[in-house]
């Protein structure tokens, strides 16, 4: 499968089912903030196609319920998660900017705000 198909796939997959996910998680993993600034880089266009690739593809594996660890399992169900998450950003670091980053908490800090009214 080429990139841009890889891409268009995890792509929709994401869309579908990222903030939706992304609230689910809020306060129960330690990466939420990381997922969401992954999320921003993604979608940013002057983010290289091969760098959105692999963001996509780690977004999807979080988004989508099927996962080697299931979600569900206390304590551990967010671990393969995480590394897939954390080997994305590692690999996309320098294109993660600033930027991205405070969209990321701003987005943290008006969920948690809307949590408490």
């Amino acid at each position: 499968m080429s990139n841009s198909a890889r891409l268009v796939e995890n792509q929709a997959t994401v869309r579908r089912g990222f903030w939706q996910k992304a609230r689910k998680t809020l306060g129960r993993v330690p990466f939420t903030e990381d997922v969401v600034a992954a999320f921003y880089c993604a979608t940013d266009g002057a983010t290289p196609l091969p760098i959105r690739v692999t963001l996509f593809g780690a977004l999807a594996y979080f988004v989508l319920p099927f996962d080697a660890i299931p979600d569900f399992m206390l304590g551990l169900g967010f671990t393969d998660d995480a590394a897939i998450i954390v080997a994305a950003l590692t690999a996309a670091k320098v294109h993660v900017t600033d930027a991205h980053r405070e969209m990321a908490r701003a987005w943290l800090l008006k969920e948690q705000a809307a949590r408490r009214t």
